[in-house]
């Protein structure tokens, strides 16, 4: 059986194998169904278009659509992309720190690391990349693509970027050890404290901890956890910075469809205060962070403020196929306290609060030289405003 039946089948397989064993057969009979129609349709294609296609990549752009319409982190390699993959990944030391999805086809910008080389070539959350190392990302597997932006330190890659201009915009970048920057704290007016990770990445929870000793011993009586644009970080981590403010009460929950459900629940003695906390989102907060938020918010512990979160936060794993090739595929998501799917539903929060688009820099001239523009940050920051208003009743 083809690599390309063997996804479909799995896919395709998944969402009927929870029904109960009577319902089996008919189950089955969708799944052979949904398969009969794809092999016409491709059928269809090699027959009567208007030029006789290249059929692996109509199959190729099949498959990477159909785990996009399901899961926007998956990812189809074939046999020597995923070799590639294997022998590569772990070894280049190198990136540009950004945090990547699939959305509409294309990869797409979930965050960036500050002071990172995406950062400083202005890069931004919501914008596409639209070719590497002039390669088209239309279709491009997103593991792929994480790999081709990966490389030694010091070497250069060429990119394209959709942004808020018609035509893509070319960069050449040089990939760098991206160092991710600390836990900045600080106090402000009316006895609040403020924390802000951009990552939660290892040690970022111990660090956020120390923070906020620190702010209560500086007379803090209130506190804002500033999660907006942080992407980066394990979901576990999260699970150990929800902790540092419960005491008691289901965290999350993970559970897959052959992955048994497992609870996270908060462990007695690890938190580290009880102040009143508020908790800041936006469309670049992902995976750990919403974790946290997610359970802050569920556990009544704190008032969610700022935008909805982008919705990310699984376990993936690859699936290997008989000719070499892999799916990497999310086995098991992580739930809300009230039972809902992080990477489905994202965060809401109790206060909505649209923060400003960033504005791209004064230049016209779209023949301009590189770097891109920079993106120019909005004067006032509403949400933090917000924030401090809603800790302030508290």
């Amino acid at each position: 059986m083809s690599s390309t039946c063997l996804v479909a089948l799995l896919l395709l397989g998944g969402v009927v194998s929870k029904g109960a064993p009577a319902e089996d057969a008919t189950a089955s009979n969708n799944v052979y169904k949904h398969l009969s129609v794809y092999s016409e349709v491709l059928s269809r294609i090699k027959s009567e278009y208007v030029e006789e296609p290249d059929m692996s990549s109509v199959t190729l752009g099949a498959m990477t659509g159909m785990l996009e319409s399901i899961d926007p982190y998956a990812s189809y390699l074939n046999a020597n992309q995923y070799k590639e993959y294997l022998k590569n990944f772990d070894t280049y030391k190198g990136g540009l720190g950004m945090v990547l999805a699939k959305k509409f086809g294309y990869i797409t910008i979930v965050s960036v690391v500050p002071n990172s080389p995406a950062d400083k070539a202005g890069l931004t959350t919501g914008d596409f990349i639209e070719s590497v190392k002039g390669i088209a990302t239309r279709d491009m597997p997103l593991a792929y693509a994480n790999l081709l932006l990966r490389g030694e330190p010091g070497s250069t890659i060429d990119l394209s970027v959709l942004r808020r201009k018609p035509e893509p915009q070319k960069l050449t970048m040089t990939r760098a050890v991206v160092a991710y920057p600390p836990v900045e704290s600080k106090m402000l007016p009316g006895e609040i404290g403020y924390i802000k990770a951009d990552t939660l990445t290892n040690g970022m929870v111990k660090e956020i901890s120390t923070a906020v000793t620190t702010l209560q011993k500086q007379g803090a009586k209130k506190l804002i956890l500033d999660l907006r644009y942080c992407a980066e970080g394990d979901p576990q981590e999260g699970v150990d910075l929800a902790n540092l403010f419960l005491s008691k009460g289901l965290i999350t929950y993970v559970q897959g469809q052959k992955y048994p459900r497992k609870e996270y629940t908060a462990v007695e003695n690890k938190d580290v205060t009880a102040l009143p906390l508020v908790v800041l989102t936006n469309r670049g907060t992902a995976s750990a962070a919403e974790v946290a938020a997610a359970a802050l918010q569920g556990d009544k512990r704190a008032t969610v403020v700022g935008e909805h979160s982008y919705g990310d936060a699984s376990i993936r794993q690859p699936i290997t196929m008989d000719d070499g090739s892999a799916i990497i595929l999310s086995v098991a998501k992580y739930y809300t306290p009230e039972g809902k799917s992080i990477q489905d539903n994202g965060v809401t929060p109790d206060d909505l609060v649209g923060e400003a688009e960033p504005a791209i820099g004064d230049s016209d001239d779209d023949s301009a030289p590189e770097p891109i523009p920079a993106v120019k940050k909005p004067s006032e920051d509403v949400i933090l405003k917000k924030a401090i208003e809603v800790a302030q009743s508290k």
